[in-house]
């Protein structure tokens, strides 16, 4: 069950990534292995003590893919660089799954070229875990792609649906479908072939959701195209990043208002740990042949930890297995058409 870790990438990188490997080992026994710059990652371990050093190697990477390289060609021609060997351990069964927080077009096009997509899988799409009234939705795909036809979003549908269950334990999570209305006859052409052939299917799907159902919790899943999802989710970041500013501006601008905001200090701190990326580790790359988690690129120690720990139930409760039997079944059902 050892864990491939990025450990060069994203913006705390490597401290944040050795502690939370670190952390995933003493609170869940995880083991994982470290790719980087060995000199980098033994420094950072030297400072650390009373530790299971028994579940954390390292493994020798002397190259980083940047934030500012193309993506494609940094995966190309640096073979050495630490989210490619990650990937490779991956691909040799040395390490069970992926996590890095380094960049996302990097993390995504290494997993692809190394790993390879699960037969069947037109296209990847990355699922988030966004917070909601009733707990989570998956939303999916929020970036992988910026066009897909009504095909990959129903193969969407069926990947959010087994991540939902198996990782997140959502049981018999429904899917809802983005459009302009809930209306089955609302919505562009991929929106009303997808709708179409989500209804003609087994899944549990509820039909059309709006934007504004999204954070009230209608689904465990939410579909939509690749463009749509990623400013979907940047818009998500970014509203509830300013209204805990807000927030934090209204309380403190009395000393009555500071009065009342230390008496509810635990509740919003609850609130704003729901809303905190960290929780939930990684966003998954799903339909790649491999558990591959992509954290956010602030991602701390915390993160880190919550990622390797999600990668690990991923493996454990055999998505990829699930979603290639999964897959199989649908196109066989397809052919008998």
């Amino acid at each position: 069950m050892q864990i491939a870790v990025d450990a060069m990438g994203g913006d705390l990188a490597p401290k944040a990534a050795v502690l939370g490997a670190v952390l995933a080992a003493k609170e869940a026994q995880i083991p994982s292995v470290l790719v980087g710059k060995s000199e980098e990652l033994n420094q950072e371990l030297s400072q650390l003590e009373d530790f299971p050093r028994e579940l954390i190697t390292i493994q020798e990477a002397r190259e980083v893919v940047e934030i500012t390289d193309q993506p494609a060609v940094a995966v190309r021609k640096k073979r050495d660089s630490s989210i490619v060997v990650a990937n490779s351990l991956v691909k040799k069964g040395e390490a069970a799954a992926v996590v890095s927080a380094g960049s996302t077009g990097a993390a995504m096009t290494a997993s692809l070229f190394v790993l390879g997509r699960i037969r069947g899988i037109a296209r990847p799409a990355i699922a988030i875990p966004l917070p909601t009234l009733n707990g989570v939705t998956v939303l999916l795909d929020a970036g992988a792609n910026a066009e897909n036809d009504p095909r990959d979003l129903l193969q969407f549908g069926i990947m959010g649906s087994i991540y939902a269950e198996a990782v997140l334990g959502l049981a018999s999570p429904k899917i809802g479908l983005l459009s302009i209305g809930e209306e089955e006859t609302k919505g562009n052409k991929l929106v009303l072939e997808t709708h179409r052939l989500f209804k003609e299917s087994n899944l549990e799907f509820i039909g059309n959701i709006e934007g504004n159902d999204l954070p009230m919790g209608r689904c465990e899943v939410a579909v939509c195209d690749g463009f749509t999802g990623n400013v979907i989710l940047k818009f998500a970041e970014g509203m509830a990043a300013a209204l805990f500013r807000m927030m934090k501006e209204a309380v403190t601008e009395s000393a009555w208002t500071k009065m009342g905001a230390l008496i509810i200090k635990p509740s919003l701190q609850r609130l704003k740990d729901r809303f905190d990326y960290s929780e939930y580790g990684g966003a998954p790359l799903l339909g790649v042949n491999g558990v591959s988690l992509i954290s956010h690129g602030r991602s701390d120690a915390k993160a880190f930890k919550n990622a390797i720990i999600a990668a690990a139930n991923g493996v454990k409760q055999d998505m990829i297995g699930k979603i290639r039997t999964a897959i199989e079944e649908r196109n066989q059902e397809e052919d008998d058409v």
